[in-house]
């Protein structure tokens, strides 16, 4: 897929993504958002997956480990053809198969439940070491937050990984720089993130901008050609991309946006579409 096309279908994740959480009057956008571009990529372009057999055993993998992030995943899963977009609406919805957090048990193309932070990368090192040891060639991605990786679970499971080796694992930090309760560098400075992670043997790709297609795609690439080790993208993004009031504000990290709010975002990324469609 062109970057064009990549770019129309990031800004139909972003839709996705402020559907849902108004719809449900909850959720969180805002790192959702700063994703969008990263989970296009992903699922459009380079992993092996197909929607149309979403358990194939040699299927690439991917692991939310930021698991609040769940309308970010859906919207482009949605997107991707694994189930309708129309039900991005029922978004943590009573009965709802798409609940606040991503369940691999009742939702096509979810390969790992998710929610409580750090825990999402052990799953994927798991997976990682799985196909290892039954030599099957299939990649696990794994997304993390710059918040999540102050949890100590996320370091056990690096250390395991950088230890075996697992040349088949990509650990991806959504570095936008925000949390819950503020910047990441006034409540628990993970920095420096790249130092961090060459200390447990990955091979790390410091990526300028997570919302620009050719540089990740770049960082890619890169990843794939590393044998020897596992690889840690660092990418530095915008929280809460795409839509105005959201940007790099902290408090769209978990809050819907109200029915006067929806209308300005939809408005804005019609617009961004509109404009994508013209080139």
């Amino acid at each position: 897929m062109d970057n064009l096309k990549l770019k129309q279908m990031a800004n139909e994740v972003r839709k996705g993504v402020i559907v849902g959480t108004h719809s449900a009057k909850a959720g969180h956008p805002g790192g959702s958002l700063s994703a969008a571009e990263l989970f296009t990529l992903l699922y459009f372009e380079e992993m092996n997956i197909d929607p149309a057999d979403p358990k194939n055993p040699d299927r690439d993998r991917f692991v939310l480990s930021k698991g609040h992030t769940a309308p970010g995943l859906y919207a482009v899963l949605a997107n991707r053809g694994y189930f309708p977009v129309e039900d991005l609406k029922t978004l943590r919805h009573t009965g709802s198969y798409l609940q606040g957090h991503p369940d691999m048990k009742h939702i096509p193309g979810v390969d790992m439940s998710s929610g409580s932070l750090g825990q999402g990368i052990s799953a994927a090192v798991g997976m990682a070491l799985s196909a290892k040891m039954s030599g099957k060639s299939y990649r696990v991605y794994t997304l993390l937050g710059d918040g999540e990786i102050e949890e100590g679970q996320v370091w056990e499971a690096a250390m395991f990984a950088g230890h075996r080796k697992l040349d088949n694992l990509v650990v991806i930090v959504d570095n936008n720089g925000l949390q819950i309760d503020g910047r990441i560098e006034d409540v628990c400075s993970p920095y420096p993130i790249d130092e961090k992670f060459k200390a447990f043997n990955f091979h790390v790709i410091n990526v300028a901008d997570g919302n620009d297609f050719d540089q990740l795609r770049a960082a890619f690439a890169e990843a794939r050609q590393t044998k020897g080790m596992p690889t840690a993208i660092v990418m530095k993004t915008v929280k809460g991309k795409g839509v105005s009031y959201m940007e790099n504000n902290v408090d769209w990290h978990g809050k819907a946006p109200n029915d006067e709010q929806f209308a300005i975002a939809m408005e804005e990324l019609e617009k961004a579409g509109e404009a994508l469609c013209q080139k």
